[in-house]
C-alpha cells in the first residue's frame, strides 16, 4: 500500500479513515503506528496542519498508510489554485474544500489538481466537498440566513460539487440515501460523526453507527475519538471494521 493510493481490494468496500486531531507530532506517529494495519488511512486536520505543516504530513505519510489532508480549503478559486499546487506535492489520497466557495472555486480546484498531479507524475487527490459541518443543525443554519433544514442544504451542496467535477462530498451520515439519490453512484461520500453503540456523540450533532452507515450507502467513515480515546487503539479499530465487515 503506497502513501498516495489504497489498494483496489480495499477501494471495493467502505474504507476507514482514523482522525489524528493533535498537535503533538510524536503523539500523532506513535497513534498512526499502533493502528496502521488496522485502518485504510488516516485523517489530518488543521489542528496538525497548523502546527507540523507539509513536513509533519510527510513524516506520518512515511508510515505508507494513505492520508486525508483535511484542510477545508474555501477562498477565492486563484488562491485556492495556488494551495492545491502548493499541497500536490503531498500526494494525499483526499483533499478537502468547502463547497460554499462555489462552483467555480470547485472547477478551478479540480483542474488544478489534476493539472498539477501530471506535472508531477502523481495520481491527483480525490476533491471532497464539504457541504454542512457534522457540528451544525437546522437552528444554526437558520442563524446564518440559511433556509430550509440542514439536509436539504447538504443535498443542494452536493449536487452543485458533482456537477463542478468534485469526487465526492463529506456530509454527516443521515444525509447519506439523499445524495446518493440525488448524485448517483460514482461519487465518494465520506462520512464524519460516526459513533459506535455506546459510545458519546461529543460534539457531534448528526450521528450514526458504522453500520448504520454502510447499509446507508457511505464510501468511507471518518473515526476519531472511539479509536484514539480507547484504551488499546487497534483492537477499537478492529471492531469498527468486524462490525462494517458484517453488513
Amino acid at each position: 500500500m503506497t502513501s498516495s493510493r489504497m489498494t483496489d481490494e480495499k477501494d471495493k468496500g467502505t474504507r476507514i479513515f482514523c482522525a489524528l486531531d493533535s498537535a503533538d507530532l510524536d503523539k500523532v506517529r506513535a497513534l498512526a503506528q499502533s493502528i496502521a494495519g488496522a485502518v485504510d488511512g488516516l485523517k489530518l486536520g488543521l489542528e496538525f496542519f497548523s502546527a507540523r505543516g507539509p513536513a509533519g504530513i510527510r513524516d506520518i505519510a512515511q508510515l505508507g498508510v494513505p492520508i486525508f489532508l483535511d484542510v477545508k480549503l474555501h477562498d477565492i478559486p486563484n488562491t485556492v489554485a495556488g494551495a492545491i499546487r502548493s499541497l500536490a506535492t503531498l500526494a494525499p489520497y483526499y483533499l478537502t474544500l468547502h463547497a460554499g466557495g462555489g462552483a467555480e472555486m470547485m472547477r478551478v480546484a479540480r483542474n488544478t489538481a489534476h493539472e498539477e498531479a501530471a506535472r508531477l507524475s502523481l495520481t491527483p487527490p480525490r476533491l471532497l466537498a464539504v457541504t454542512v459541518l457534522t457540528s451544525l443543525d437546522d437552528n444554526d443554519l437558520a442563524q446564518q440566513g440559511v433556509s430550509g433544514t440542514a439536509s436539504a442544504q447538504v443535498v443542494r451542496l452536493a449536487e452543485l460539487a458533482r456537477a463542478a467535477g468534485i469526487d465526492g462530498i463529506v456530509s454527516s451520515p443521515r444525509e447519506i440515501s439523499a445524495i446518493r439519490a440525488a448524485c448517483g453512484e460514482g461519487f465518494d461520500i465520506v462520512v464524519p460523526g460516526i459513533r459506535p453503540g455506546g459510545s458519546a456523540t461529543g460534539d457531534q450533532k448528526r450521528v450514526m453507527t458504522p453500520g448504520e452507515a454502510v447499509r446507508a450507502g457511505a464510501s468511507a467513515l471518518v473515526i476519531g475519538r472511539p479509536i484514539t480515546a480507547a484504551d488499546d487503539p487497534a483492537p477499537a479499530a478492529m471492531q469498527i471494521r468486524q462490525e462494517i465487515d458484517a453488513v
